[in-house]
């Protein structure tokens, strides 16, 4: 039984450090490779392998010292309104397009006045766009909201619908919804920022109100 457990805890820690890598947020890279760092020196105390106890020791401070840098640096978010012939927007749209495919496969580019259409700036970097059309009875109904990869924190998504939740209801909106959520990261995030099914004329729908 112990040789399986010592097997379990080396596996899962070598498959924790793998994941690590390959995530592209830094924040989430920092989580993993720590909780690798944790699962090598149980490991390591397992085997009794004071390399193995060191190594992973130091490389877990070493992440402790970023995270805590991650939470306590302070970023600056603006949000900046776009019309929708803007050049920047287009090469945003073009560069990101494989990715913003998986997450709002439906979205088209339309000019219309009656949309709501912004990006928001982290540390002067465009971090999300966001387009909704506003209906008469201010139902903002979600075109895109899409972060790109390195952002993913739920930082953005804050700023949007708590720190600039004034700017939405200038704008006349009384509640968001998504029609439809086709991917489950993004179906998780709209959650976590307060979005709860909701059944209206006769289709579940995400919804948000301010």
């Amino acid at each position: 039984m112990t040789a399986i457990i010592v097997l379990i805890v080396g596996y899962t820690a070598s498959l924790l450090l793998a994941i690590s890598l390959l995530v592209n947020n830094d924040l989430k890279f920092r989580w993993l490779n720590t909780l690798g760092c944790i699962a090598f020196i149980g490991y390591g105390i397992l085997i009794h392998a004071f390399p193995i106890i060191l190594t992973n020791s130091i490389l877990l401070l070493i992440n402790l010292f970023y995270l805590i840098k991650i939470y306590r640096t302070h970023e600056d978010f603006e949000l900046i309104e776009f019309k929708g012939e803007e050049k920047l927007v287009h090469k945003f749209l073009s560069f990101h397009q494989s990715d913003i495919q998986a997450y709002f496969p439906e979205y088209r580019q339309e000019e219309t006045g009656n949309n709501i259409n912004f990006v928001v700036l982290r540390d002067l970097v465009i971090a999300n766009m966001f387009v909704a059309e506003l209906t008469e009875d201010g139902t903002a109904i979600v075109k895109i909201n899409y972060t790109v990869p390195r952002y993913r924190d739920y930082k953005v998504g804050k700023f949007i619908f708590d720190r600039e939740n004034k700017y939405l209801v200038s704008k006349g909106v009384r509640r968001l919804i998504y029609q439809s959520v086709f991917n489950k990261k993004h179906e998780k995030f709209i959650k976590v920022m307060g979005f709860k099914k909701e059944k209206i004329n006769d289709s579940l729908l995400f919804v948000k109100q301010l």
